[in-house]
Order: C-alpha cells, then structure tokens, then sequence
C-alpha cells in the first residue's frame, strides 16, 4: 500500500510538474546572424554595393537591441502597435541616450528578451520592428607596408583578423567600453554610426597593436524599413522592419507553449567602407574608414 501511495504521489506531482511548467507560456526573441540572406537597402530593395565601396560579412559575436514591438499591418505607426521591450536610458550624457552599461548583449541564437504571453495583447502581427543599438564583430583589415628594423625593410602585405565595435542606436551613453582586449574611455554621448576596433598582429616575430575610434557619416547607416512609406522610422533610429515569414504571427490569448520567433539578421556586407586604393580589402592605415554598419533585414520567423 506504501508502494503504491508513492507511486501515485510521484505521477501526481509529475503531472503538477507538467502543468506548472506552461502556467506561464512566454513569447521568445533569439538572434540569427545570416551572412547569405539577401543585402537589401533602407527600403527594403535588394541592393549592391555602391561604386568605389566595398564589403564584407562579419562573423558576428553578439549584439543588443534597444526596442522591440510587433505591428499588425504595413500602416501601423511606429509606437501604435505592440511595443514589447524598451531598454534603459540615460540622460547622463546630455541628450537622452541609450545606456550601454545596461545593455543585455546575446550572440548567435541566444535568447535575447522573452515577454509572458498573458502580457501581450492578442491579434495578428504581419511585421516586427527591432531597434538595434550595438554590434561587436570580427571582419580583416588589411596591412601593407613597410617596417624599418635596424635599418632594414621589411615589407608586409598581409591581412590581418580585427575586431569592431560598432553602435548604430540613435544616440548611445559611453562610460567607456570593451571592443576585444582593448578598452575605450569615452564618458560621453555617441550618435548612430560611432564605432571602434582593435587588431594584433605578429610581424616578423614582433606582436604590434592598432586601435582606433571615429565616426561615420550621419545618415549612412542602413536601415531596412520595406513599409516606410506607409509607416515611416524615427530619423537617426535603427529601427529594423520585417515581414514574418511563413504567415503572419497570431496570439490568441489561449497559448499554453512558449512561442519562439527566430529574428534573423542579414550581415550580407553589412560592414561597409570607401575602398580608396580599388583593391576590395580594408585598409584603414591607408585612410579607409567606415561608412555603413547596419545590417540588411530582418526576417522574424515562429520555430516550430
């Protein structure tokens, strides 16, 4: 009898167990990086890279994004539809910005910000929108010159693995910050397209270090919006647009499983510069700087 007691308590609780776990069902963003998804331009168009620019897919290593909300049609205006998450902000530096040291920063599909389905108002969704802020990433910047050792030459042309940080939110508060091993005092407010990258190189047996910070132009930062002309973005946001794929979203209010919608990002040449010598490689000793980071689209997908 005391067997068969235990036995019975056991399946009970299993079957509690069962039912505790989907109690609160939650709605799950992860990030996918996607080097081969089409490289489409601030309306959405496929597009190439502009003459006397060249590009290269970064392998990305994690990123953050400052706003997430779903819109049920292309006439949803920004901030009607169903905003989901608002990172924190700061006025430290001046301006309202968003605060970095607060920002929750996630690679390659890892969940990035997950939302109870009781709190999400139920309906169909054609688009989501993620405003994104910041991306670090490894791309190869390329090195050719000449050291002068006891008063040899020693030539080098030679790529060389890099590492970029680059922030692409519409204003962003830096105490200071970590691009790999190399940190960046700051203390200040940066606007979209500020970045910073660091590489070590070993040169005929000598470990040589070069780091730099700087700007890209206002307004270059892609965008991919493919409804703006029925719902246009804040200027100087990167709030990224994308159509669901496979059917639009549907929350019932009855779900009683996690949902989990994949975002997946296009890096397809999302680091982009001027290519002043024509040779396709990034020189940045040579005066390349960077003019686009932004990625280019978003396809918000429900994994089964």
């Amino acid at each position: 009898m005391k067997h068969l007691l235990f036995i019975s308590s056991l399946a009970g609780l299993i079957l509690f167990s069962a039912c505790k776990k989907n109690d609160d069902p939650k709605l799950i963003f992860r990030f996918k990086f996607d080097p081969s998804q089409k490289r489409l331009n601030n309306l959405g168009q496929v597009s190439e890279l502009p003459n006397g620019h060249a590009g290269q897919s970064p392998k990305m290593r994690e990123m953050s994004a400052h706003y997430i909300e779903l819109a049920p049609t292309a006439w949803t205006q920004v901030g009607n539809g169903e905003v989901l998450y608002t990172a924190p902000e700061t006025n430290a530096g001046g301006e309202k910005a968003i605060a970095f040291s607060s920002a929750v920063k996630k690679g390659h599909l890892e969940e990035f910000h997950a939302v109870s389905l009781s709190d999400v108002q139920p309906g169909t969704y054609d688009y989501l929108r993620i405003s994104l802020a910041y991306q670090n990433y490894s791309v190869k910047m390329n090195l050719d010159s000449t050291f002068v050792v006891s008063g040899s030459n020693y030539p080098v042309n030679e790529e060389f693995d890099c590492t970029v940080a680059s922030f692409v939110g519409y204003n962003t508060y830096l105490t200071s910050y970590q691009v790999k091993d190399k940190t960046f005092s700051v203390n200040g407010n940066r606007k979209q397209g500020y970045w910073g990258f660091e590489s070590t190189m070993n040169i005929y047996g000598v470990d040589y270090e070069i780091a730099e910070d700087g700007q890209a132009p206002e307004g270059a930062t892609t965008v991919v919006n493919p409804i703006n002309s029925s719902a246009p973005i804040p200027a100087g946001s990167c709030l990224v647009t994308g159509l669901f794929d496979d059917g639009a979203l549907e929350i019932t209010g009855n779900e009683k499983d996690d949902i989990v919608i994949e975002v997946s990002l296009s890096t397809n040449k999302s680091f982009e510069w001027v290519d002043r010598n024509g040779n396709g490689k990034w020189d940045p000793t040579k005066g390349e700087k960077i003019v686009d980071m932004g990625l280019r689209g978003l396809i918000p997908k429900v994994i089964d």
